[in-house]
C-alpha cells in the first residue's frame, strides 16, 4: 500500500477528539465509525494481497515516515488520556459520560495497546519504553512481557493463554486469557511485573489525588473496554488453529498457517498491518510496513472490526469459522 494510506490510522484519534469536544450523541462517534462504518466499507472494498518486491521492501524498511507516524501516536494517546481525565472530573450528563468512556476505551485498545504491540517488538529500549508507557494507559503493561516472551513462543498450543480453542466462545476466552496472561507474565518475569504493578498503581493514586473517585472509576471502565478489545483481537487471530506436538511438550515451528490473516486495506492501515498476522508470527522482527501475504495462510472472511462483531455472536461465529477450519 502507498505510505499515505497509513495516515488513515489518525482517523481513530481524530474521531475520539471530536467525540470529547462535542459530547452528547457525538461522544459515540468513534464507536459508530469503528464498528458500523468500517465493517460496512470493508465488505465492499477489495482485499489487497499484493507484496512488496525486494527493492520496495528495502526502501520502506529505511523510510523514517513509518516510524514517525507510529511514534506520533504516543503523545496523541497521552493527550487524549489527560483530556479524558479532565472531562470525567466535570459535571457531564450520563449520555456523554458513557460515550466518552467507550471512546477512550477504543483509544486504549487501538492506540494504547495496538501501537504498543508494534513498538514492543522493536529491539531498542526507547521504543520498548514507549510501548510500556502506552500499555500503562490501559493498565496492561504485563502484555509486553507475556506477549513477547510467552505468546510468540507458545502460540496455537494449549500452553498459550492468548490462543482461542475450537468451539470456545469469546466470552469464555475473555476470562481465561485475561487471568492466565497475567499469571503467565508473573511466571516469566516477576521483577518486571513488580515494576509494572507499582508504576500503574502509582498512576491510579495520582488520578485519585488530583481528580476524584468518579474519574478513577471511569478510567477503570475505559481501560477494561480497551482490554476487551485487545482480547477480542487475540481471539480472532488464532481461533481453532493448532501446532502439531512433535514430542511431549515440544511443538512444530511456528508457521504462517498458525495465524489467521486479513488483507482488508482499512484494517491494515488503521491497525498498522496487525491483520497480516500470519507473517508477523512467522517473522517476528519484521516491521509492520514490510509484512507479507502468504497464499498458504488461513484467511479471515472480513477485516478485524467486522470479525469482532461476528465474534460477539458465538453461534454465528462457530458456523462460519468452523466451516473455514474444515476447508483448510
Amino acid at each position: 500500500m502507498p505510505r499515505s494510506f497509513y495516515l488513515l490510522s489518525f482517523s481513530i484519534p481524530t474521531s475520539i477528539g471530536i467525540a470529547f469536544y462535542l459530547k452528547g450523541i457525538f461522544a459515540y462517534l468513534p464507536v459508530f465509525y469503528s464498528f458500523l462504518f468500517l465493517p460496512a466499507l470493508e465488505l465492499i472494498l477489495k482485499e489487497n494481497a499484493q507484496n512488496l518486491d525486494s527493492q520496495e521492501e528495502l526502501l520502506k524498511k529505511n523510510d523514517f515516515f513509518y516510524d514517525l507516524i507510529l511514534w506520533a501516536m504516543v503523545p496523541i494517546q497521552l493527550s487524549l488520556f489527560f483530556y479524558f481525565l479532565f472531562l470525567m472530573s466535570t459535571d457531564l450528563d450520563l449520555i456523554s459520560r458513557i460515550g466518552i468512556i467507550l471512546s477512550m476505551g477504543l483509544g486504549c485498545g487501538v492506540l494504547g495497546i495496538n501501537v504498543a504491540h508494534e513498538l514492543g517488538h522493536r529491539n531498542n529500549s526507547f521504543e520498548q519504553g514507549l510501548a510500556k508507557l502506552l500499555l500503562s494507559t490501559s493498565l496492561y503493561w504485563h502484555f509486553f512481557i507475556e506477549h513477547n516472551k510467552g505468546h510468540h513462543k507458545n502460540v496455537s498450543t494449549p500452553l498459550d493463554p492468548e490462543s482461542s480453542r475450537l468451539n470456545e466462545s469469546l466470552y469464555h476466552f475473555w476470562g481465561r486469557s485475561i487471568i492466565d496472561s497475567f499469571r503467565s507474565a508473573w511466571k516469566i518475569d516477576r521483577r518486571e511485573m513488580i515494576k509494572a504493578l507499582l508504576f500503574q498503581l502509582f498512576g491510579l493514586g495520582l488520578i485519585l489525588y488530583y481528580f476524584n473517585s468518579l474519574t478513577l472509576l471511569c478510567f477503570l471502565c475505559s481501560a477494561l473496554f480497551g482490554i476487551l478489545l485487545l482480547e477480542s483481537v487475540n481471539y480472532i487471530e488464532h481461533y481453532g488453529l493448532v501446532r502439531r506436538e512433535i514430542t511431549p511438550g515440544k511443538y512444530e515451528k511456528v508457521l504462517v498457517k498458525h495465524s489467521w490473516n486479513a488483507n482488508h486495506p482499512l484494517s491494515r492501515a488503521i491497525l498498522f498491518d496487525l491483520s497480516r498476522h500470519s507473517d508477523h508470527h512467522a517473522y517476528i522482527n519484521r516491521k509492520y510496513q514490510l509484512l507479507r501475504h502468504h497464499d498458504d495462510s488461513p484467511q479471515l472472511p472480513t477485516g478485524y472490526p467486522g470479525m469482532i462483531l461476528l465474534s460477539l455472536i458465538p453461534p454465528l461465529w462457530f458456523r462460519i469459522m468452523n466451516r473455514k477450519l474444515k476447508e483448510l
